[in-house]
């Protein structure tokens, strides 16, 4: 008897092409966000079901940089953002709730918050100010 895989979004995705995909090259594909932090927010997402950014082949991961650089093209044709900030949410102390690997690319708008200055160290609520004096 065939062994039973745990049903994952991203698989189902790709595999049966349940949501619109916008780029896609031969290890990953990118599609936007379901819940956007911003406007164009998107996921790079790896065709082979893949939990960990660390378990990607030599093969693999220059893929992920020409998809990175592939979808923030179309980003900035239809959106026009100011930056970008690129994070991954590899395990669940991290924030992963999917356990298929996705990069977040996350276009950023001035004024978008008062104080953009430490990035994604706001992960981690007070960390992120790194000029205040202990």
């Amino acid at each position: 008897m065939a062994e039973s895989v745990p049903k994952c979004l991203f698989c189902d995705i790709y595999q049966n092409k349940t949501e619109p995909i916008f780029y896609e090259n031969e290890h990953f594909y990118a599609r936007f966000d379901n819940f956007p932090a911003s406007p164009g927010h998107c996921e790079i997402v790896s065709k082979r079901h893949v939990v960990s950014f660390f378990e990607l082949t030599a093969e693999e991961a220059p893929f992920l940089l020409e998809a990175n650089k592939e979808a923030k093209k179309i980003i900035d044709e239809k959106f026009h953002p100011d930056a970008y900030n690129i994070g991954v949410n590899d395990g669940e102390a991290a924030g992963r709730t999917i356990h298929h690997l996705h990069i977040h690319l996350i276009p950023r708008y001035s004024g978008d918050m008062e104080n953009p200055r430490g990035g994604v160290r706001h992960i981690i609520p007070g960390k992120g100010d790194y000029t205040k004096q202990s």
